[in-house]
């Protein structure tokens, strides 16, 4: 006679806990993925009345105006994002670099830790603290909004590409000293060629986060322009200060503009998450060597 192959007791209930908790992580994820699509259809739904040309060509309507577009806001926001961007990157990799080459361990820690605690400051709390050291006395302008945003993106930027170089083999950098190149040479020509996806991974993830912030700008460069301004050093209007104001009026028309740019912003969010995930999956390939 075949002994029963059929869990009982103890066995038993650790399987039905075991289906109980993969049921539960499934329906989480469900969950979350539903959320998600709520959002994006809603938000394309409302949005799509205003999307036209205009939108992108056409500057604020002036006062008791109709029609108008968002195309100020939207080169305010790629100047304020972009000299954001100019200034984070490159300051966040060489923190990066210095931490997983050069410093001790005890260093390391401290300095994961102050990443760590700046990437949970609230944005709003970052706004304020520009708002009193750069716009206090001088006026808004477009690079303060800049260096608001640049605090935000510098720990993303940084704790990624510590991450990202941590899964480089030591036998790389073994082999390069062994052949007699300095330290400098060997992170500056073996070491970033081989992690230069996962640092675009770490740059388009903080572009994407700091494009849709708002309170750091309502502190340092919030103003509606009737005209589209090219210079840092003027305060320029940006989509998500546009999208906060244009969400409370009384015009049914700056409504939808408002539900436009917010899609504007979704995408971008979307495709640099997208670029982000690609290129982060082809660094971990090449460093695997897969």
């Amino acid at each position: 006679m075949r002994p029963s192959l059929k869990a009982t007791g103890r066995a038993r209930r650790r399987l039905l806990t075991n289906r109980a908790s993969e049921l539960t992580a499934a329906l989480a994820a469900f969950g979350a993925v539903a959320v998600l699509a709520i959002v994006v259809i809603d938000v394309i739904q409302k949005a799509v009345p205003a999307l036209n040309i205009d939108l992108f060509t056409q500057v604020q309507a002036t006062f008791g105006e109709s029609g108008g577009g968002i195309e100020n806001a939207i080169v305010g926001s790629a100047i304020v994002v972009g000299v954001a961007a100019a200034a984070a990157i490159p300051i966040g990799v060489m923190v990066a670099i210095y931490v997983s080459e050069f410093a001790h361990e005890q260093v390391r820690r401290y300095v994961r830790l102050a990443l760590d605690v700046l990437n949970g400051v609230p944005s709003i709390v970052i706004g304020i603290f520009a708002y009193g050291l750069l716009v206090t006395g001088s006026g808004q302008a477009a690079w303060k909004g800049s260096f608001a945003l640049a605090v935000i993106m510098l720990p993303i930027v940084a704790r990624t590409t510590i991450e990202i170089l941590g899964l480089v083999p030591n036998a790389l950098r073994e082999a390069s000293v062994a052949l007699g190149v300095a330290k400098w040479r060997t992170v500056l020509f073996v070491i970033l060629p081989t992690v230069r996806g996962g640092i675009l991974t770490g740059s388009t993830l903080a572009v994407a986060r700091a494009a849709g912030e708002t309170a750091p700008l309502l502190f340092t460069t919030s103003i509606f322009l009737n005209s589209v301004v090219t210079d840092p050093r003027q305060a320029v209007d940006t989509l998500p200060f546009t999208i906060f104001v244009y969400s409370e009026a009384a015009d049914t028309n700056l409504n939808q503009q408002a539900w436009a740019a917010a899609f504007i912003l979704m995408a971008f969010v979307l495709v640099t998450s997208l670029s982000a995930r690609f290129l982060l999956f082809r660094s971990e390939r090449k460093i695997r060597g897969r």
